[in-house]
């Protein structure tokens, strides 16, 4: 009797403390003001074992009462510098479809990428330009400048600093998201420079299964539809993506994270380029 006594104590305590733990998680996940989610709320924990980047981003857009900061990061095709003529960037039309359309008015997204930026760029400036803002999804396009024969940035060198990122992502508990960029036109005279590109895109795509991380192909997406790029005039020049390149970018990411809806205009709409 008296072994069974002490049993049934240690069982008492056992629930107790474990109960107390979890008032303490509880407590610490809800304590920012407004119910935003602290850094640690969003911890490698949380994040399903399998590598479910996806499944997880899906579970916090689903949860309305607690907001995501997003960072877009990369060069000027990110950036939406000069080429959309004052159209959105694909960043730009994301924050419309996520905070207007999906109702996650609260969620904030930061576009820190900058033209004529390489990975080496990002690392350098990673603490202002990413960590800073503790964000719980780091997407990234980069790749177009590191091919540039002039900034002399191997394909080793461009694996080591990607994979570098993402390491860099994961410690700051956020989810990434790799984009290859979009295809360019080497034809014309003097614009040969990138011609290593699509050994670059390889690389992206390697780290990309690697590493686990999700991937929007746009690359592939281009090729695939290459007849539409060149009749519909998807760039504003050999490189850079026009108004409704970009479009076409968001909407595949929109696709690549399930959150693309027929009946939204981000995902469906016409608009006269």
């Amino acid at each position: 009797m008296k072994n069974k006594k002490n049993s049934t104590t240690e069982n008492s305590r056992r629930q107790f403390l474990s109960n107390i733990s979890k008032a303490v998680l509880i407590s610490s996940v809800t304590a920012l003001p407004g119910g935003v989610l602290s850094a640690s709320a969003f911890s490698k924990s949380t994040i399903n074992k399998d590598g479910d980047d996806l499944k997880q981003i899906k579970e916090w857009i689903a949860n309305k009462q607690k907001p995501l900061k997003w960072i877009f990061t990369g060069d000027s095709i990110t950036q939406g510098a000069k080429h959309t003529l004052g159209y959105r960037s694909y960043p730009e039309i994301f924050s419309e479809r996520i905070r207007f359309e999906m109702n996650r008015g609260r969620d904030i997204v930061i576009n820190t990428a900058i033209s004529g930026n390489a990975t080496t760029n990002i690392l350098d400036d990673f603490e202002w330009r990413i960590a800073q803002f503790s964000p719980q999804v780091i997407s990234l396009m980069i790749g177009t400048n590191d091919a540039a024969a002039i900034r002399n940035i191997s394909i080793n060198t461009f694996e080591t600093n990607l994979r570098t990122l993402i390491q860099k992502f994961r410690q700051l508990h956020a989810i990434p998201i790799l984009h290859t960029p979009n295809i360019i036109s080497t034809s014309e005279k003097g614009n040969n420079e990138r011609l290593a590109l699509p050994q670059y895109v390889d690389i992206i795509r390697k780290v990309a299964h690697d590493c686990h991380v999700i991937l929007v192909d746009h690359w592939k997406y281009w090729e695939d539809n290459r007849e539409k790029v060149l009749d519909e005039k998807w760039r504003n020049d050999p490189l850079h993506p026009n108004g409704r390149g970009h479009l076409e970018m968001a909407r595949l990411l929109f696709k690549t994270l399930s959150i693309f809806d027929d009946s939204s205009f981000t995902c469906t709409g016409t608009i006269n380029f």
